[in-house]
């Protein structure tokens, strides 16, 4: 095996994770709704005192250009656009003495806020 075979291949591009706890929270967010069930909607936009700010919603619909992701039973959905910016991110629900939310272990954030909700690229 030459040393090219060895090496371990990228990650195809657009890829994204959903941890179990951002799962458990979905499901319990979900559990009683009326089909079809709804999903995790993911959405980067500008804003915040960084630039761009993450913004989760529930939602049914799937657009033209949604990527759609299964993970421990739930579906994440989001735009071409923001898996652009989140590739290769790890989609989080996280609950401290602070607050409980979901977060984003974004690679490619260069810069955050104080606070953690706003995010340069």
């Amino acid at each position: 095996m030459t040393e090219a075979e060895t090496q371990t291949a990228p990650p195809p591009a657009g890829t994204l994770s959903v941890s179990e706890a951002c799962a458990a929270r979905v499901r319990t967010l979900i559990a009683g709704e009326p089909a079809p069930e709804p999903m995790l909607r993911v959405i980067v936009e500008g804003g915040g005192c960084s630039g761009f700010q993450y913004r989760f919603d529930l939602d049914r619909v799937v657009a033209d250009d949604d990527r759609v992701f299964a993970a421990h039973g739930i579906r994440v959905v989001i735009d071409e656009a923001s898996l652009e910016i989140l590739d290769g991110s790890e989609i989080d629900y996280v609950e401290d003495l602070m607050a409980a939310a979901f977060t984003i272990r974004n690679p490619n954030a260069t810069a955050t806020c104080g606070c953690g909700t706003s995010f340069a690229v």
